[in-house]
């Protein structure tokens, strides 16, 4: 069973998958029909729920980067519904870690507003329950940063400037990987993405 979800997720994000060209940047997404890319917008316009198995999520659009030690990635988010992610260390469809970033406090609703990390199974919250939300309501434009440091394994999100403690987590077992933005299960759009890779 594990090796035939194994196998669709590869199918959706490799064989199956498309690109796009926006922001400067190709992003390869599952099924380029559920995006839309207009007036420096991408826009997640259908969502897909998790395919059956292990719990993780399959819809968001992924653009390489080059190998770093410290990556940035900078963005404008606009949650159509509850919320947003960024994903971030891809190595494949089910190794990668992501920032969840929701209405939702995660102690209010722990598979929520976190870091949560893929390894070949079930995603796994790696980050603590307290804070406030991250976003404070759905339809309207957040700029979050996220940093990741890829020798110590840190994972930090603010959103408008401000530090989110649900948003912080330290991996050390991924390294650097692809980049990516999209959501769980949800819609919304994504802007002005800047990507910056040092080694």
């Amino acid at each position: 069973m594990k090796l035939a979800v194994l196998a669709a997720l590869i199918a959706v994000h490799a064989n199956a998958a498309d690109t796009l060209t926006i922001m400067g940047r190709s992003w390869d997404v599952p099924v380029a029909a559920d995006w839309k890319a207009e007036e420096g917008i991408l826009r997640l316009a259908t969502f897909r729920g998790p395919l059956p198995g292990p719990r993780r999520p399959i819809q968001f659009a992924l653009t390489d980067v080059p190998d770093y030690h410290r990556l940035t990635i900078e963005a404008d988010l606009m949650p159509l519904d509850r919320s947003l992610l960024i994903v971030l260390a891809y190595r494949d469809p089910a190794h990668f870690d992501y920032a969840h970033l929701s209405i939702d406090a995660a102690e209010q609703q722990p598979v929520h507003n976190g870091i949560f990390h893929v390894y070949g199974g079930e995603r796994v919250r790696i980050s603590a329950e307290r804070g406030p939300a991250a976003f404070a309501a759905s339809g309207r434009w957040y700029h979050v940063t996220v940093s990741h440091d890829s020798n110590t394994g840190t994972i930090e999100v603010a959103v408008d400037g401000r530090a989110v403690p649900a948003l912080r987590a330290v991996d050390l077992s991924l390294g650097p990987g692809r980049v990516g933005v999209g959501s769980f299960d949800e819609t919304g759009a994504f802007k002005n993405i800047k990507i910056t890779a040092a080694k």
